[in-house]
């Protein structure tokens, strides 16, 4: 009997210490920007006045948003209540939340929409959402709602902690966070209610949500904001937090009405049309100066459809979405489409005429600062390796012209933030190229380079006299693989000699053969073009033996950076398996690292083996 009376007294020690715990101990709160962000896209409630009470009628509004379709209510048929005029701004969500079942009024007929949501109230309608009603709970009201509340974790990040305290905004937003996470009295988590999902965590996908919710394509074009239901709050531009003034014509714009933001997109493509697929009558696809986009809207599918005013040999001007697809299709004399790049190779190549034909050009494949190929119909010569730029004529031809290598040195700040007296553009375009192949870089993998004559290609300046394009003469060595050779046999010699090699390549298995003896026979390696027919395997140089500290090797009194792309390997029983920094790290000291040249002259470790 003492041992029973024992574990009871224990036993209630755990709970009432388990409700005393700070939301921290006894369940982590969610992030209040994810919780803000979530409900405001789904349009359920903003991250305004946080602090501020919420009343009933404001409470009773985001239970009814927070139902499928509940972003659709109007104002009332009639007065649902004696206080809740048809006129009141909150008639039709009082009446919409009435007839759900979410909410019920007070003993005296009235439903108080200016007084403060009590906790239990607010409980009870979340509850409510997620298919439960007082015939579920047991006992006096609201003992039972609120334990179920707090099983279901509805009250992480909430502070109101009584039945009868109020509650904030802030609980409101965390409170309709929670929920849709929660899982309803079916067992399915009450997001899906809304069309979307959680994430491997098991809290709502913030990306997908967003994502799901947003609006648009639409092209912008002068007066853009007036063809908005709201004033931008926010506005995006490739990324980049920007002023409404910087979006320009023929920005693709996507919107979220809830969140007061806008996200423009200025990527485009011109060429002419060399493919439409499947078919004119449902294009889903085109190929345009070598490369083939997806098309994202219906507007896009009708304009270049059978029904539509582009064909196949018309020179257009694609513009592409956040997704990369094409969301509209312009003249290519409407849009500035010009591109800047390296010439791969010049080739003759057989286009549609449009009218069941065909014909044949002489054809340049430029790499362009995006990193991308495009192929343009081009008259006169262009030598392999010279930077051009495609220009957009009045006719709406694309005309290649060369541009004259200009002299830049000086060093790049340890910041990345300014090339020698010159500051990068926040949009700026880099490209390192070498062999035929491109790398696109951030300012800051150049952080503390010297940059001279022989390795910048050609530069350009936006109007603030900042760095908005530079190409490199292959400075980082980014554009190349790295991997392992796993087994190499040579055989004979002279004109008879032969040599068949095996190597890793991120946990790609390549085998080359042939008379060819390469610089490396072994070990982790650089491999100059592609991996699957090399023209060049290169040995990297070993560091000492050391650990990983953050992005750095640390091998004795030396320092070395790590590649974005650092290929870890684990050495067993004589053979190499692809393994993951995770895993280095544990391995502690057990490591040896391999880079391609100092970090001062802009290279890393590439390669990184698990004894």
């Amino acid at each position: 009997m003492k041992t029973k009376r024992f574990f009871s007294a224990l036993l209630a020690a755990c709970l009432t210490l388990a409700l005393l715990l700070p939301v921290s101990a006894a369940g982590a709160a969610p992030s209040l920007e994810d919780a803000v962000q979530a409900v405001t896209a789904l349009g359920i409630a903003t991250g305004e006045n946080l602090s501020q009470k919420v009343t009933r009628a404001e409470f009773t509004a985001m239970a009814v948003k927070a139902t499928p379709g509940g972003d659709g209510v109007g104002q009332a048929a009639a007065s649902p209540y004696p206080d809740v005029p048809r006129s009141h701004w909150a008639s039709g969500y009082v009446e919409a939340a009435v007839s759900r079942g979410l909410v019920t009024a007070y003993s005296d007929g009235t439903f108080r929409p200016d007084g403060e949501m009590k906790l239990a109230e607010g409980a009870e309608m979340v509850l409510a959402l997620l298919g439960y009603s007082r015939s579920d709970f047991s006992g006096a009201y609201p003992t039972g709602q609120l334990s179920m509340y707090r099983s279901l974790k509805l009250d992480r990040g909430v502070s109101a902690s009584g039945a009868a305290a109020p509650l904030t905004r802030q609980d409101a937003v965390y409170l309709f966070y929670n929920l849709l996470s929660a899982r309803t009295k079916e067992g399915a988590p009450y997001i899906q209610q809304l069309g979307h999902s959680l994430d491997a965590s098991g809290r709502p996908n913030l990306v997908s949500l967003i994502n799901g919710e947003m609006e648009g394509p639409v092209v912008a074009q002068r007066g853009w904001q007036s063809q908005l239901p709201f004033t931008p709050g926010k506005v995006y531009r490739n990324g980049s937090l920007v002023a409404a003034s910087a979006v320009q014509d023929y920005d693709v714009i996507y919107w979220n009405s809830s969140m007061s933001t806008v996200w423009a997109y200025a990527k485009k493509a011109t060429g002419a049309i060399q493919a439409i697929a499947p078919d004119r009558a449902s294009p889903t696809s085109v190929t345009v100066a070598g490369r083939t986009y997806e098309i994202e809207s219906s507007a896009a599918a009708y304009a270049l459809s059978d029904l539509g005013e582009y064909h196949l040999g018309n020179t257009v001007t694609l513009l592409l979405g956040r997704s990369g697809g094409v969301a509209a299709v312009a003249d290519a004399s409407a849009s500035a489409g010009e591109r800047v790049g390296v010439v791969l190779e010049t080739s003759n190549t057989t286009y549609p005429d449009g009218d069941g034909g065909t014909y044949t050009a002489q054809t340049v494949t430029l790499l362009a600062t995006d990193g991308q190929t495009y192929q343009y119909q081009a008259k006169g010569g262009h030598r392999e390796g010279g930077v051009v730029r495609a220009v957009v004529g009045q006719g709406g031809e694309v005309a290649l012209r060369g541009l004259t290598s200009a002299t830049l040195t000086g060093k790049v700040s340890a910041d990345g933030a300014k090339l020698g007296k010159y500051a990068f553009a926040q949009n700026v375009e880099i490209l390192d190229v070498g062999d035929k192949r491109g790398a696109v870089l951030y300012p800051k993998r150049l952080a503390g380079l010297n940059l001279d004559s022989g390795k910048v290609r050609w530069y350009a300046l936006n109007t603030q006299g900042e760095i908005e394009t530079l190409i490199l003469n292959n400075v980082t060595g980014d554009v190349y693989s790295y991997g392992i050779i796993t087994h190499f046999e040579e055989q004979g010699e002279g004109l008879s000699r032969y040599c068949s090699y095996q190597y890793d390549v991120g946990g790609v298995s390549y085998s080359f053969s042939g008379g060819t003896k390469f610089l490396a026979t072994g070990g982790p390696v650089q491999i100059v073009g592609d991996p699957a027919s090399p023209e060049r395997l290169y040995p990297l140089t070993a560091a000492k033996d050391g650990q990983l500290t953050g992005n750095q090797y640390a091998a004795g009194s030396q320092r070395f950076t790590l590649s974005d792309s650092v290929v870890v390997y684990e050495l067993r029983g004589g053979r190499y398996y692809l393994s993951s920094l995770a895993r280095a790290e544990e391995a502690g000291k057990n490591l040896t690292a391999w880079y391609d040249k100092a970090g001062s002259e802009g290279g890393r470790i590439r390669v990184i083996v698990v004894k």
